[in-house]
């Protein structure tokens, strides 16, 4: 295969992975954008967790809701915490519980009944994201999943688990990147009109 063929067929993936999603992903979506928007219209935080490329896009989202998402819509900045902004935090949690435990303590100390927490992880097994879930179902945190290939045990841990079906991590990012910023922007939409 070319180099020509090998970029249109990693568009053309993304592309049915997405349109594949959007026919079949809108009851979940919407339970997600539900679940969220009653947490912060109950004075509650969401939280964002994942490793890797999905730290980057917990970070990502979190920033969307704290600082803005679009330029052209003007509201109030929103509680969004990403658990994987500290690093002294990440370290010390590292070093003194073990990396399984980086998301799951700072939680337990920040979360309160009502949040949300998104657990990210394309491979639905990242043992620190499990087991922040497990810590999050256990204190009344709702939890929703941005998951890949089937769920792995993060699946049965999350109220809405949006599993994208592929075993391809790069395209499982895309589209996790993808329905987090729809399910923020009809987030937005609900909240700035009443």
């Amino acid at each position: 295969m070319t180099e020509q063929e090998r970029l249109s067929a990693m568009m053309e993936d993304g592309v049915a992975l997405r349109r594949h999603l959007a026919t079949t992903m809108a009851p979940w979506v919407f339970e997600a954008i539900d679940l969220c928007e009653s947490a912060l219209r109950g004075g509650g935080k969401l939280f964002f967790c994942g490793n890797g490329g999905s730290a980057a896009d917990a970070q990502h989202l979190a920033t969307e809701l704290l600082v803005r998402l679009r330029s052209r819509v003007e509201r109030p900045s929103w509680p969004a915490i990403a658990l994987t902004l500290d690093p002294a935090a990440l370290t010390a949690g590292g070093n003194d519980y073990g990396f399984d435990d980086v998301f799951a303590r700072p939680l337990s100390g920040l979360g309160r009944r009502g949040d949300v927490l998104f657990g990210i992880t394309t491979s639905g097994r990242s043992a620190n994201v499990v087991k922040a879930l497990e810590v999050a179902r256990s204190m009344g945190i709702g939890t929703i999943g941005f998951l890949g290939g089937n769920g792995g045990n993060a699946a049965a841990l999350c109220d809405v688990a949006l599993i994208v079906p592929s075993m391809e991590t790069a395209r499982i990012q895309e589209a996790h990147i993808t329905l987090g910023h729809a399910i923020l922007e009809l987030l937005e939409d609900r909240l700035i009109r009443t």
